[in-house]
């Protein structure tokens, strides 16, 4: 099964709740409780946040954390490279391979462009669509058009 981990769906929340808010700079706190999430958790999504320039952290009195960019400009494969490190579907279709099978296999093409249509997928969704929630009963599964390498 292709699934994303808890964090990068936090990471998620909390950008959401950071998108929401009125406030200019919400503190860690204030995040994890308008996430409904625990602290500890809202703490150790923000630093890899941070360091891929999703947020702003400010010190001092009055500091916390701001969105660096709208939710507009923020897409979902920069949430989850800033918690997961680069895509890969599986060990070869990243950029860096580590597969003991590569000089023999045959299906390497096939994962790497599979790997290419979810990592475009994801740039297709911003932060902001994230945060609107879906109108009315959900949409019918959309067809991705994938062509395989001819056998």
């Amino acid at each position: 099964m292709l699934r994303v981990t808890k964090l990068t769906d936090y990471a998620t929340l909390v950008l959401t709740a950071l998108a929401d808010g009125p406030e200019p700079v919400l503190s860690a706190a204030g995040l994890a409780e308008r996430a409904r999430l625990e602290l500890p958790t809202v703490s150790k999504v923000l630093k890899p946040l941070a360091h891929a320039g999703l947020v702003e952290a400010f010190r001092g009195s009055a500091g916390g954390y701001r969105l660096a960019r709208p939710a507009e400009a923020i897409t979902l494969i920069e949430i989850v490279e800033a918690i997961e490190g680069p895509l890969g579907v599986t060990e070869c279709s990243g950029e860096h391979s580590a597969c003991t099978l590569e000089s023999h296999c045959g299906v390497r093409g096939n994962w790497r462009h599979i790997n290419e249509v979810v990592a475009e997928a994801l740039r297709g969704i911003s932060l902001a669509q994230m945060r609107d929630p879906l109108p009315g009963p959900r949409p019918a599964r959309r067809a991705i058009p994938v062509q395989l390498a001819a056998e």
